[in-house]
């Protein structure tokens, strides 16, 4: 019998995924299987508004593949897909977490005080989001990375644009550095959501530099599939 997997639904994306990166398997302790959701460009789907109907399906039909392969838990590369969370995790019957901005109700509760949000774009991240994430813009402090060129040029850019290679300890400075000034301007924020699955690389040095709990959905996935077939 085959090793119980976590499925990964994974933008159509050209850039470098190293480890930490949500998108990567050799991020997690145990097995876990990717599916690209063709056509699923980064500037498509990091909106304040649900992909097009098109690729909507696309992530469905890619979350009912990875079901039927045998996945045990979903996620996906992309926060902003918050929007889309239950329809996708209504067409599966498996656990389905497609952003760590669901986790904002727990954090919330967990760590009583005001909550920071470091996500990929501070411009796309609006009411429609906050919304699907029990939250609003009044409720929270949010720094975006869309403003930093070594950031969005790789994340953020269309794919036949997008730097194939980059550069971890020169984003993680500059990662930090919004962080760091997150948390100056906004002291008494409690703790911090890395909306972008692209951040976990970066979540210990950000953590040691601001002094905060921090949460993000390479965590959630390991208790997704600790939940659902104890690994």
């Amino acid at each position: 019998m085959a090793a119980p997997f976590l499925g990964i639904l994974s933008l159509d994306t050209a850039f470098e995924r190293i480890v930490g990166d949500i998108g990567n398997p050799e991020s997690y302790p145990f097995p876990a299987l990717v599916h690209i959701v063709t056509g699923a460009d980064s500037h498509m789907i990091v909106q304040d508004n649900p992909p097009p109907p098109d690729l909507l399906q696309g992530f469905i039909d890619g979350a009912q593949r990875l079901e039927r392969a045998g996945a045990r838990a979903i996620v996906s590369t992309c926060g902003f897909l918050i929007t889309s969370q239950a329809e996708i995790a209504q067409a599966v019957n498996v656990p389905v977490l497609l952003s760590a901005l669901s986790l904002f109700p727990m954090v919330q509760v967990a760590c009583s005080g005001r909550i920071g949000i470091i996500t990929a774009s501070q411009a796309s991240l609006g009411p429609n989001a906050l919304a699907a994430a029990g939250t609003d813009a009044g409720a929270v402090e949010i720094a975006g990375l869309d403003h930093i060129p070594e950031f969005a040029e790789t994340f953020l850019a269309k794919k036949s644009l997008q730097r194939t290679t980059l550069d971890p300890v020169l984003i993680a400075a500059k990662v930090v550095a919004v962080a760091e000034d997150m948390v100056r301007h906004n002291p008494e924020i409690a703790a911090v959501i890395l909306e972008c699955g692209n951040l976990p690389p970066y979540a210990d040095a950000i953590q040691s530099a601001v002094k905060r709990p921090m949460f993000h959905l390479g965590d959630a996935a390991a208790h997704l599939m600790a939940a659902n077939v104890g690994v």
